[in-house]
């Protein structure tokens, strides 16, 4: 099967609609993290098929439980999942944040070619940042661990505001004082044999610590 047909058969079992157009722009990102994975080894896995479970709907899987506004991406990488949640909901704002240049130099092309007008990208490490405006959702794929992940970005969340990490097996993870976990959700990735998870948290009125 091709790439579009896997796509379409995967966000029909997630039960999602996508605009055609879209779902050509998620391909295109493909296409050129491809192209680009020659060089700068963006991921390990190659083949467009499994690029299309492994990223596009792995990431799309989480969508249903998300919300809208403005959201950061730590440890974007070569812009997963922030790439494919902005390009599946334009109208929401997405910034994409790594440490390694080389990958957010391939995700700040990507915007350009593709067009996206609503992703930003910086480089840096998320404990030393101190953007502007706070975000109503940080989100992160394969985070060391929950913990961590909300201490090392407490300071960037808006006061309602909640993280989403997206996970493989939901273990009993240490939580630092000052947060709450509100849902564990495990979900179903079309065509990924794998276990795939994703914990929502929100700070409490502490204090977090570490």
């Amino acid at each position: 099967m091709t790439g579009v047909v896997v796509l379409r058969a995967g966000l029909s079992v997630l039960g999602q609609e996508l605009e055609a157009d879209l779902q050509q722009k998620l391909l295109a990102y493909l296409a050129l993290m491809q192209k680009w994975n020659k060089t700068y080894n963006l991921t390990a896995v190659s083949d467009e098929n499994g690029m299309v479970t492994h990223h596009l709907l792995d990431s799309m899987a989480v969508l249903p439980h998300l919300w809208p506004g403005s959201w950061l991406d730590v440890g974007c990488g070569a812009g997963i999942p922030g790439v494919i949640l902005a390009i599946a909901r334009p109208q929401w704002q997405f910034t994409l944040l790594d440490s390694n240049s080389k990958k957010t130099g391939f995700v700040q092309q990507a915007v350009i070619e593709l067009g996206l007008r609503n992703i930003r990208v910086h480089t840096g490490r998320v404990e030393e940042w101190r953007p502007a405006e706070k975000f109503d959702g940080i989100i992160s794929r394969a985070f060391s661990d929950t913990g961590k992940f909300i201490c090392l970005t407490q300071h960037l969340l808006t006061e309602n505001g909640r993280w989403a990490a997206m996970k493989g097996r939901l273990e009993n993870e240490p939580t630092p004082l000052g947060y709450v976990v509100e849902r564990k959700i495990p979900l179903q990735v079309p065509g990924l044999n794998a276990v795939r998870s994703l914990v929502i948290a929100a700070k409490t009125r502490e204090r977090l610590e570490w």
